[in-house]
Formats: C-alpha cells, structure tokens, sequence
C-alpha cells in the first residue's frame, strides 16, 4: 500500500505543476479579459434564469436550468467544501484560502466559457437525449483530427469521477463519528458494511438515469446547503471579535515566501488545485450536466453555469475555512484528515448536535455527488465504447465504492487530483481555441435582451 501512495503521490504532484497554475488561472484571467468583465455584469440575469421566468419547455433538452446546476452543484458542494477545504487548510495554511478564492473568480468566467460551449456544442441520440460535454466540444467544435484531446478528457473523467473520495470520507464519518463508542463493531466490518450500503443507494438511484439524479439533487442540495450556512452563522456569531485577525492571516499567509508547503509556490498549487477540487472550474465535469439543459440558448446555461464557484467555493467554502481557523484545530490536527477535521471543529462548537446535523448532511450531500459522478463517468465511458456498452459501466461504478471504502485517504486523493488535472487540459484547450465563438453569440444574446 505504501507503494501505492508514493505513486499516486507523485503522479498528483507532478501533473498539479506550474504549467497546471498557468492553465487555469491564466486561462480565466484570459476569458475574464476577453469577455470585459461580461460573465459578471450579468450576474442578476443569471440568477433570474434560476427562476424559471425563461425555460422554454419546447427547448433541446432533459433538465432546467435550476436542475442543471442543481447537478453541477451535487458534484462539487459536499466533500469538496466539507473535507477539501480541511486538507487545503492543514496543507498550505490560512494563505491556501486565499488562492482557493483566486480559482473561483477566474472560474467564474472559465464557467461561462466552457458551459456555453457545452450547450452549443453537443449532440442528440437515436433515443432523443442530449448530450454534452468537453468532448462533444472538442468533436464538434474543433473537428475529428482533435479526437485524442476527447479521448483524454473521457479516459481521465472515467478515473477522475469515481466515487472513492465520497465513499471513503462517508465511512470516516461513520466509523468515527457515528460508531465511535460501539467497540464491537471492528473497522473492517464498518468498512464493507458501507460499501454494501453505498452500493445499494446509488445503484438506485443511478438506474433513473440523469432525470432522477437531477431530482434528487435540486431537492437536497440547496436546502443542505442553506441548514450548512446556518450553522457556520451560529458558529462564527461566537468569534465575531476574532474575524478581521483571520482575514488578514488569510492574505499575509497567500503571499508569505516562508508559508509551510514549500513556500509561497507551494501555497499557490495547494490552493487553486484544491480550489478546482471543490468548483470543477476548467475541468469539465459540470459542461457535462449544463449540455443537457433543456435551452436553445447557449449563453443562458453558461450564465447560470457561472454562478456555481460563487455559490460553491466564495460562499459555502469560506465558511468552512473560517470555522476551522478560529478554532484553531488545524493547527493541532494530530493525524485528522479531512472531514474528520471538520466534523471534529464543529463538534467542539456545537456539541453532539452539530456532529449529528453535519453528519447528517456529509452522509447525504456524498451521495448527491456519488450521483452525480456517476452520471459523468457514464458518459465518458458511453463515448470511448458506445452507448450501447454504457449500461455495463454502473457495475465498475459500484465496484469502485469499495475501493473507497477500503483504501486509504492519501491514495484515494491523489490518484482523483490528478485525473482532474489531465481532464483540464482539454476543457482549457478548447474553451481557449472557440472562445470567439463563444463571445459572438455573447453578444448576438445580449443584444436581443437589451432589445426587450
């Protein structure tokens, strides 16, 4: 197992290099220039979309707009803000925060960019369902001769969107949240017991296809999110006094040469990638929910698709950092990982009933993004093979629930962070290439809604 960790390791640090920085963070500061603050001037009309005041129930599609993001946002709120931030924090320090903040406005015009592509881009099976995603894009935008930036987004999104990482922190949570006291209950026996339980859920659900994951998830996400919101509030009502101290550790540490995790440099990586772990901006994975919104106006989804790091990483991910640095924990984890370190923080603030409330929500927003993957490796293995073969790949879904149960933290982490980086370079790459399209109809868009 050792053996296994170094190599995930090292593959994970090797493809988050500096070139890795550059792409993402270069690449949204190019869209954010190129499109003159657009994907911000129309942040209300993005919001307004949620409403439903525009579907168009005539429109290409299977889910709204609502319904879109709702998805998107199940395959990132949950561990990414729960047990991501945690592991950014005791990695790179306060200053890590500050560079996650980074990744998610730039990601909200790589979002823009990348969700209106996946609408205008995607194609429509024999059965009549739409289909999207970067490698629709790269297909359909680029051409043929492009195809081996599609096939590695497709092979990576087929690794990079198993649900070992859910998997695994749902049975910390169980094993040593909910079970704690229970010595007769050995970790083996808790481990396979939540594979097996895991397996059973989401087999279910996922045997509906994207309609009943999208259901699902518009029903638990945003009323989990809105009881998470509350109880950092409560939290955080106690350490009003220390708030500004941990702003401004927040900004010294993003810039401090001498910051733990090698340095200034070090900070950086761990921030925006762990940034990107809980946004999926630039990687591709949400371009894959937002192209089968029911819409005939790409634009529309890429403005709703941009409004997921806001919701995501600004809002929910902020306060999670901020609760676990006024506690102090981070800085005595004494071998917690992730959302053990949180579920511990708000178990010290808000006693048994926190740990049962975030319990509650870590067993139930892992599953959303436990859907929702699956959905997202189903379609990256529908295009390598056929959507005749796709049906047999919920069976390799569910066996890999297992390995999340059962492998370490460390392995399971990595061997993820790196299948997000490889499936960034082809989003990037062809966002970049069609982003005159996109800001065309941009444009044409606009035009018309000022028209009335």
């Amino acid at each position: 197992m050792e053996l296994l960790n170094s190599w995930a390791a090292a593959f994970n640090n090797f493809v988050w290099g500096n070139s890795m920085l550059v792409l993402l963070v270069g690449g949204g500061l190019f869209f954010t220039i190129y499109s003159r603050l657009t994907p911000f001037r129309y942040l209300k009309h993005g919001f307004d979309l949620l409403t439903g005041r525009y579907d168009d129930s005539h429109a290409r599609g299977d889910i709204s707009h609502a319904q879109a993001l709702s998805t998107a946002l199940a395959g990132t709120v949950g561990m990414g803000n729960i047990a991501g931030v945690a592991l950014a924090i005791t990695a790179g320090g306060p200053g890590a925060v500050f560079w996650m903040w980074v990744s998610a406005l730039v990601g909200v015009s790589t979002k823009f960019f990348t969700c209106t592509l996946g609408v205008m881009y995607r194609r429509t099976d024999p059965d009549g369902h739409v289909r999207g995603g970067p490698m629709y894009v790269v297909m359909e935008g680029l051409g043929k001769r492009w195809k081996p930036l599609a096939v590695l987004f497709a092979t990576a999104g087929l690794f990079g969107t198993m649900p070992a990482f859910q998997a695994n922190q749902l049975t910390a949570v169980v094993r040593e949240e909910l079970l704690p006291n229970f010595a007769m209950v050995s970790s083996p026996v808790v481990n396979w017991g939540m594979a097996v339980v895991l397996s059973i859920v989401v087999g279910a659900i996922l045997y509906g296809g994207l309609t009943r994951v999208a259901t699902v998830a518009s029903r638990l996400v945003p009323s989990m999110a809105i009881l998470y919101l509350a109880m950092t509030a409560f939290v955080l009502a106690q350490h009003l006094p220390e708030l500004p101290g941990l702003f401004a550790a927040i900004f010294n540490e993003a810039f401090n040469p001498k910051a733990v995790a090698g340095g200034l440099a070090g900070v950086m990586l761990i921030g925006i990638s762990r940034g990107v772990f809980s946004n999926e901006a630039g990687i591709g994975t949400e371009v894959m929910a937002h192209g089968a919104a029911k819409t005939d106006q790409p634009v529309r989804e890429g403005l709703v698709g941009m409004l997921g790091p806001i919701i995501d990483t600004i809002i929910i991910c902020t306060c999670t950092a901020l609760v676990i640095l006024a506690s102090g924990a981070w800085q005595h984890a004494e071998g917690m990982q992730g959302v053990e370190l949180t579920m511990g923080v708000y178990r010290n603030e808000l006693g048994v009933v926190g740990q049962i409330l975030l319990s509650i929500q870590v067993l139930l927003l892992a599953s959303t993004t436990m859907f929702t993957y699956g959905y997202y490796g189903e379609r990256c293995f529908a295009f390598l093979f056929g959507e005749d073969a796709a049906k047999h790949y919920k069976y390799f879904y569910i066996a890999m629930i297992a390995v999340g149960c059962t492998f370490t933290l460390d392995f399971v982490f990595n061997v993820m962070m790196g299948m997000y980086a490889l499936m960034a370079i082809p989003t990037m790459l062809s966002a970049l290439i069609l982003a005159p399209k996109v800001m065309a109809a941009a444009r044409e868009y606009f035009a018309g809604l000022e028209r009335g």
